[in-house]
């Protein structure tokens, strides 16, 4: 009796343990299949390598008015800060020594004119009668000679005159160029000399401006390296950002690189020219200049959800090979819009994984499939009789 109860026990357990040991074999087999991950064929691409920079404005042209002639500033005749045209005169300078000097140098320039003209009268005078041998020879040689003087002397006389007169107009001092005049540093009543250190005034023409852009050696060294590997030199075209954040409206361009190294800062100067009509830009101001100065035309851009980074910054993608996903290291130098760039790491036609990262580890069996191509979601199966 007792034997009969504990076979029947057992053939009731039986069914269920084989009902457990075929549940936990679906649920093997489910947890086994590999999970899906979307993705997109990289290929490379042209991609314009920014460079950042700091920068000075400076004119593009700046003359510093100096007086010629030493004496007293009489006058001054523009407005501080205004704009001035190129021989516009600026100062005056007390005129009257000057204007006396050109007087005497007239009369003595009509002096040594009588001088020579009666020279002239002698020798001419004296060569008939020469020939004649009615006066000695030596005479007429002494005549035509004291003529030749008389002729330099008026030459003298005449150089002697137009340097007066370049000095009495040298008192009126001109602007040299077209541009914006400073502060006037000498006022009405100030002795000025021809040599004197400070200038009176200082005028910058400031439509167009340069702004020189310090680079260092070892980037200019990187450029070339690059450009030698294949990569196509940047346009000569020119943004700048100006010192409270905002962007420069106007567009500007390289105008010449230096051929050498400074040898205190290590960097070589590029002037870039610019606009300026609104006279925006201001000589000595820092500005941060942004340019292309090279074209890759091997890099590739792949989306920034791609891109995974250790704690130490070094940057990975997970590619498709054969029925894994591989991890690659990758240089990533910057970023274009919502992509980054990619250098080093990729080749062409790589399947890149941008979708089901969370799911993957490396070297792990996935299905991959193009992340443009939608996804069958089956229905939810709902209970009978609910």
């Amino acid at each position: 009796m007792t034997r009969i109860v504990v076979g029947t026990g057992l053939l009731a357990l039986a069914p269920a343990c084989l009902l457990l040991s075929s549940c936990g074999k679906d649920e093997g087999k489910k947890d086994k299949a590999p999970p899906t991950v979307g993705f997109v064929v990289v290929q490379p691409t042209s991609v314009p390598v920014d460079t950042e920079l700091a920068g000075r404005v400076s004119a593009l042209q700046m003359s510093e008015v100096r007086p010629q002639v030493a004496g007293i500033v009489r006058r001054r005749f523009f407005k501080e800060g205004s704009l001035v045209t190129k021989g516009q005169t600026l100062y005056e300078i007390d005129p009257r020594v000057y204007s006396a000097a050109v007087d005497e140098a007239v009369a003595n320039r009509n002096s040594a004119m009588a001088s020579a003209d009666s020279a002239r009268e002698l020798a001419d005078r004296y060569k008939p009668l020469a020939d004649m041998e009615a006066v000695a020879r030596q005479d007429y040689v002494n005549a035509a000679a004291q003529a030749r003087q008389t002729r330099a002397a008026v030459a003298q006389a005449q150089a002697r005159l137009r340097s007066a007169q370049v000095s009495l107009q040298f008192t009126r001092v001109p602007a040299p160029i077209s541009g914006r005049i400073g502060r006037s540093l000498f006022t009405e009543g100030a002795l000025v000399t021809a040599n004197q250190a400070e200038p009176l005034a200082v005028i910058q023409r400031m439509d167009p401006v340069f702004v020189d852009i310090q680079q260092s050696s070892a980037e200019l060294l990187r450029l070339r390296r690059a450009l030698a590997d294949g990569s196509t030199p940047g346009d000569a075209s020119v943004r700048l950002k100006l010192e409270d954040g905002s962007d420069y409206e106007l567009p500007g361009k390289i105008a010449f690189s230096e051929v050498i190294v400074d040898p205190t800062t290590g960097t070589v100067t590029l002037r870039a020219s610019f606009p300026n009509p609104d006279g925006v830009l201001l000589p000595g101001m820092f500005v941060r200049a942004r340019f292309v100065q090279q074209v890759n035309s091997r890099a590739f851009l792949i989306p920034q959800q791609a891109l995974r980074r250790d704690p130490r910054g070094a940057a990975s993608v997970y590619v498709v090979e054969g029925d894994k996903a591989v991890e690659r290291k990758v240089v990533v130098p910057s970023a274009q819009g919502t992509s980054w760039v990619v250098t080093s790491g990729l080749k062409p036609g790589d399947r890149l994984i941008i979708q089901g990262l969370g799911n993957i580890r490396p070297d792990i069996a996935v299905k991959p499939v193009p992340a443009s191509e939608p996804q069958k979601v089956a229905p939810k199966k709902t209970k009978k009789g609910a």
